[in-house]
């Protein structure tokens, strides 16, 4: 019987386990589905950010950019973020990487394929081959980096979504199986807030479309994409390490200014482009560009336009240009724009007559008719831009990988062929910093960086131990080639009489000249002798993270980490400072740009600061020794010690004038005077209206500003009130009550016109009523002769290099009262690089004035001390200028030779003769 209930029992428990089985594995099948399903479903950032991305009146900020890509990459095991950096304003930084899964997993070793590929000294071409078989295409695509240009961030957004949503279909498979994306979210992430929450808050407002009355970064706005070579912005750095650790395939940015009525413009860029770009890289571009346009006609999209004579390629600092040099199809794209969000409806009137009667032409196929533009339109024709560029990289895999190492082998071998085969810098210059900043940013770009080993003659010269090489025969010598060479502007006029093809940007900027660094071309190959005694730099390099408000390489005057994460750009270091004398005053010379870190520090301590004007040189007083001492360290200056104490006391309280117009110009110097730790206030326009200038400042520093917008800023209606108007009426009252009361005005560049127009200054320009036919520079580096005795230019060479853009010339009138700071030589063309036409309108006349105005002065600089943050050579005249005020201005004793420009003394001997010859006739 237990027998019989055992095996009954044991059925049963069968029968029961059969059914469980039955019922609960459909179940966790069904489970296991839905559990899959949910993995796979991808979010749509329209429901994540709460509207349809790329609708009217909508702007994603950063933020709710980040927490879509974050949703995004935890859904897809093709999505994956990583950390770039932190930006100025000391955002979370990030990119996204988007392939196949398999691709992701090997993400190292893609990585390390392009890496031997851009760096090709160790390969052979067949090595090369089957490494571009093997590897894969990296592709870096970005938008929002002029952050009103809105359309670019908002695009990756659906960008990715649609790669990512439609990964499975037979052309994202394809695309996905050779390529691999880093996207940016934006590019730049400060502005991108900065704009979608100003338009966000007037939307709906007579202000809907106002422009913001800040800059869209920290300190420099739209010449955030200027920054290249020099990066002087920590966005520029972030940027510049992240590409040196991929070394992507080809590097995609969007803009939005097509010209008009054009939707879209592409490569091939317009005449002329820089003449060191690598020629396989510019037809890898233009193939580019012709894919993209391709594409977009067959989305049924017209208005791409090709060439033109706006965007051309001759300047180098543009981020997404200057890797071309570094051997990467680099190219940016512009599609059209109306204003952030907001659509406008066109017609044919407002087209320009050369485009309203809709001619096709070879580079303009499909003109555009008009009709409404809206935020979705220009997303869609960049989304579609993208997805070409994709396309061109998948299909063309092998092809691009391979022509990176090929044109890195072709810059190598060119340069063992002809010169320069290589630029000696020595350590010791008129400032020893200067040649520190200088190769710190070329090595952080990737150029290789040598030192000697031994002192050693060659070509008529002698260099000794330590100083720097930088060898030709390398991937990336054409970047340094155009960076250190002589630019010379084409002429392309249609014609002798026609008008001149304008740069874009600057036409000259050679930077030995603007940093003030002696660098020697090697022009005949270097004998083995050199070559084996060249010792390749190479320091401890930082981490990516280092904390930014640390400034861990004192003598470079970047903060933080710096270019120090680069371990070539570790290891070039100054010549140590010097110490001599003895006594409690420290002498610091002001050819050295590193003594106004001093300078600064002094100001911010409220210690005793002193000038003597036989010298040219500061004195600090009450700083300890081992303050002494730690400046003299970290700053790498060569001071002095006295026990005499000087005459003349240093005190300046500055303001510095920032518009509501956002200036750039503005931007930069409040960049420079940071980064020295030079004291200032920013005053507005209500400050100035208020008065009683004197009684807090005894400098007021006004950057260079347009004719007209110091005088009227925004109209009324153009931007909300509190942001309108300028300094008109009492404003101008007021600075004319400053300056008459003992104040010093300083005005750089354009904003000259301010001061000379409105205090009616006995100044003239000599070149404003010229055409651009007769006169013009266009961005370009000009000779000087220095009046060295003066304060302001105190620590300046006899002559020297200064960068003009726009700039004004200066012809003394009757009345003047002051000094010739610095003026063009009497005959011939002072051109050092650029362009120049109507040089004779500048011979003999003054390029920078010190205007004595009743008690006060009027310092007016004609060209950009600080252009940009790269003329280093003149940074000192700026500083000096912020200086010059109280005893320093009054114990100044004036030179009669530089009294006035020669015009002055020609018109008056003329006037002699007239009155001479007028009594002898009578």
């Amino acid at each position: 019987m237990k027998s019989f209930d055992k095996s009954i029992l044991s059925k049963f428990t069968k029968i029961k386990v059969a059914f469980t089985h039955l019922i609960l594995t459909p179940l966790f099948l069904i489970l296991s589905f839905i559990q899959q399903s949910n993995a796979q479903v991808v979010p749509n950032p329209n429901e994540v950010i709460g509207f349809e991305i790329g609708s009217d009146f909508n702007l994603a900020t950063y933020d709710q950019s980040i927490n879509y890509f974050e949703k995004l990459a935890a859904t897809s095991d093709m999505v994956e973020m990583r950390y770039a950096g932190k930006s100025s304003e000391g955002r979370e930084w990030q990119y996204v990487l988007i392939s196949t899964p398999e691709n992701l997993q090997k993400i190292e070793h893609y990585k390390s394929i392009s890496q031997q590929l851009a760096h090709p000294e160790n390969l052979t071409r067949d090595m090369a081959e089957a490494l571009a078989k093997e590897g894969k295409a990296i592709v870096d695509i970005s938008g929002g980096l002029h952050a009103s240009e809105v359309a670019g961030a908002q695009h990756i957004i659906t960008l990715a979504y649609e790669l990512v949503n439609n990964a499975k279909t037979e052309k994202y498979r394809a695309i996905f199986e050779d390529v691999i994306l880093i996207l940016w979210p934006s590019l730049n992430p400060d502005g991108q807030d900065i704009i979608a929450n100003w338009y966000l808050g007037n939307v709906g407002t007579p202000y809907e479309t106002a422009p913001t009355p800040w800059l869209y970064q920290k300190y420099v706005g739209h010449d955030n994409n200027r920054d290249a070579y020099m990066l002087n912005q920590l966005e520029s750095r972030v940027v510049g390490s992240t590409w040196r650790e991929w070394e992507p395939s080809i590097i995609h940015v969007h803009h939005q200014s097509s010209p008009f009525p054009t939707r879209i413009w592409l490569p091939p860029f317009a005449e002329p482009v820089a003449p060191q770009t690598p020629p396989l890289m510019a037809r890898e571009v233009n193939m580019i560009g012709m894919a993209m346009a391709q594409e977009l006609e067959t989305e049924g999209l017209p208005g791409a336009v090709h060439m033109g004579k706006g965007f051309d390629a001759w300047y180098p600092g543009y981020i997404d240009y200057m890797p071309m040099m570094q051997n990467i199809p680099s190219f940016w794209t512009e599609t059209s724009l109306y204003k952030f969000a907001t659509p406008h409806f066109y017609t044919i009137k407002d087209f320009p007559k050369e485009r309203a009667d809709l001619r096709v032409e070879s580079l303009y196929s499909s003109p555009w008719k008009g009709g409404w533009w809206r935020l979705g339109d220009a997303v869609q024709y960049m989304q579609t831009a993208s997805i070409a560029v994709l396309d061109y990289a998948a299909k063309y895999k092998e092809t691009l990988l391979f022509n990176k190492y090929q044109a890195g082998v072709t810059t190598i071998e060119k340069y063992k062929q002809e010169p320069p085969y290589a630029y000696f810098i020595k350590q010791k210059q008129r400032d020893p910093v200067r040649p520190v900043e200088f190769l710190k940013r070329l090595a952080f770009n990737g150029i290789k960086i040598s030192q000697l080993d031994s002192e050693t003659f060659f070509e008529g010269n002698n260099y000794p131990k330590g100083t720097w090489v930088i060898p030709m025969a390398q991937e990336f010598g054409e970047l340094a080639r155009q960076l250190i060479d002589i630019q010379e502007y084409p002429d392309l006029r249609e014609s002798p009489d026609g008008p001149l093809e304008q740069p874009y940007d600057a036409a000259g900027w050679t930077l030995p000249y603007q940093m003030e660094v002696e660098v020697v071309a090697a022009m005949s190959p270097l004998p083995e002798s050199i070559s084996s005694s060249l010792i390749p730099v190479k320091g401890i390099a930082l981490e990516e993270n280092t904390d930014t408000s640390i400034d861990l390489s004192k003598a470079d005057f970047i903060g933080g980490a710096g270019f120090d994460t680069n371990e070539v750009a570790a290891g070039i270091v100054p010549l140590p400072g010097t110490l001599k004398g003895s006594g409690g005053t420290l002498v610091i010379d002001p050819k050295e740009n590193n003594s106004f870190r001093i300078i600064g520090d002094a100001m911010n301590q409220n210690l005793a600061i002193g000038f003597n004007p036989k010298q040219q040189t500061y004195a600090i007083g009450n700083a300890s020794r081992l303050q002494i001492q730690k400046w003299v360290k970290d700053y790498a200056v060569n001071a002095k010690l006295t026990s005499t104490k000087p005459k003349t006391k240093v005190h300046s309280r500055i303001a510095v004038y920032d518009p509501w117009t956002a200036s750039m110009d503005m931007g930069w110097t409040r960049w420079l005077l940071d980064n020295f730790n030079i004291p200032y206030v920013i005053i507005r326009n209500a400050d100035i209206n208020n008065g009683s200038l004197n009684d807090r400042f005894d400098v007021i520093l006004m950057a260079s500003e347009k004719p007209g917008i110091i005088e009227n800023g925004f109209q009324k209606g153009m931007a909300p009130p509190q942001y309108a108007g300028g300094l008109k009426g009492m404003g101008v009252r007021n600075i004319d009550s400053f300056v008459s009361a003992g104040g010093t005005l300083v005005c750089l560049n354009k904003s000259t016109s301010f001061a000379i127009n409105e205090l009616h200054l006995p100044i003239e320009n000599n070149v404003q009523e010229l055409t651009k036919s007769q006169f013009f520079t266009g961005g370009s580096i000009l000779e000087v002769t220095n009046n060295n005795q003066h304060p302001i230019m105190a620590g300046m060479p006899e002559k020297s290099g200064v960068f003009v853009f726009g700039s004004p010339v200066f012809k003394t009138l009757d009345g003047f009262d002051g000094e010739i700071l610095s003026k063009y030589q009497e005959k011939g063309s002072p051109l050092l690089s650029g362009y120049l036409v109507g040089e004779e309108y500048m011979n003999d006349k003054a390029a920078a004035v010190d205007v004595r105005y009743k008690d006060g002065h009027v310092i007016l600089f004609g060209f950009q001390p600080q252009w940009r943050g790269q003329s280093m050579g003149t940074y000192r005249t700026l500083f000096n200028a912020l200086l010059y005020t109280n005893d320093v201005a009054k114990n100044h004793e004036v030179l009669e030779e530089w009294s006035t420009t020669k015009d002055k003394k020609t018109e008056k001997e003329l006037e002699v003769k007239s009155i001479e010859q007028k009594q002898i006739s009578n």
